[in-house]
């Protein structure tokens, strides 16, 4: 934000700042900045003299009376692709190291952060349910979990029998490099133990450390790098949890159990999956049609 405020604000008093000043920097960025990033320079900078107000630097905060505050704008709220490519997306990162992290995304609705804070604790093969507890955050001193944001964050979801052999399939390899021993030799996995808080899909850098996080940006361009070669040109990683919502609300899925299982508001969710799909109104109208 700092380098948007400062020159035209940067050199004025506190005290001597006026709402005209505030209109007039947004008038200026308005041509510069996206409408969201307007909008947030418009939030942090309300923070900040809403602040300095109840500390006493200011008698009056000059914010009440901004006339020219950035809109948000519409969000981005991505594609959402069918059944059929999604599939072709899945088994087209079959191979590669992202291939069980798309799998996982693709069929749980999970955020990227979500499920790299993934512990091995947190998968039941049994019930085949993933539990989500917590998500990779970005600190000053590196990468640290936090717990989610909302009540609903924190969810177990129920996985497939496909996904369940590939987790356990991914536990297997793990425990291998854990012993030190070969895919070829045989060896009771059940007597192995991985380290506390081993995480499902931990940093590959250098030596594989089981309990340190991977980098969410490197797994970001990892994703987009493959599914462009795959045609999926303009395909975010994000977009995995958008088409996994939109594919059960287009099977009927009711929305308190999509929002449940993907850690949503309901309203939002629904505000979302109107701006990825037209079947839902279809469906609509052959209903009111008979």
């Amino acid at each position: 934000m700092r380098c948007h405020v400062t020159p035209m604000l940067g050199s004025r008093r506190l005290q001597q700042l006026q709402a005209t000043e505030i209109d007039a920097l947004y008038v200026a960025l308005a041509p510069k900045l996206k409408p969201r990033t307007a909008h947030h320079v418009h939030v942090v900078l309300g923070a900040c003299l809403a602040t300095a107000t109840r500390k006493g630097l200011l008698t009056a905060n000059p914010m009440q009376r901004v006339e020219q505050v950035p809109s948000p704008g519409e969000s981005d709220h991505g594609m959402a692709l069918d059944a059929d490519a999604l599939r072709k997306l899945i088994e087209g990162f079959r191979g590669s190291v992202l291939f069980p992290i798309v799998a996982v995304a693709a069929l749980t609705g999970a955020r990227r952060n979500e499920i790299l804070a993934l512990r091995w604790t947190d998968f039941d093969a049994v019930n085949k349910t993933l539990r989500i507890e917590r998500a990779i955050e970005e600190i000053k001193a590196g990468r640290s979990f936090k717990a989610p944001k909302t009540e609903r964050g924190t969810r177990t979801i129920t996985i497939d029998n496909d996904l369940v052999a590939l987790l356990t399939a991914e536990r297997g390899k793990h425990l291998r490099i854990m012993a030190g021993v070969s895919d070829s030799d045989t060896v009771d996995l059940s007597l192995i133990k991985l380290p506390e808080g081993a995480l499902i899909f931990p940093s590959p850098a250098g030596e594989l450390d089981f309990t340190r996080p991977r980098d969410p940006h490197a797994v970001t361009r990892g994703f987009v790098r493959h599914a462009r070669k795959l045609g999926f040109k303009r395909l975010r990683f994000h977009d995995l949890r958008g088409s996994h919502e939109t594919a059960l609300l287009d099977a009927g899925v009711p929305v308190h159990v999509v929002a449940e299982r993907c850690g949503h508001d309901p309203a939002v969710l629904l505000r979302n999956y109107a701006k990825r799909t037209k079947k839902a109104d279809t469906s609509a109208a052959a209903v009111i049609l008979g």
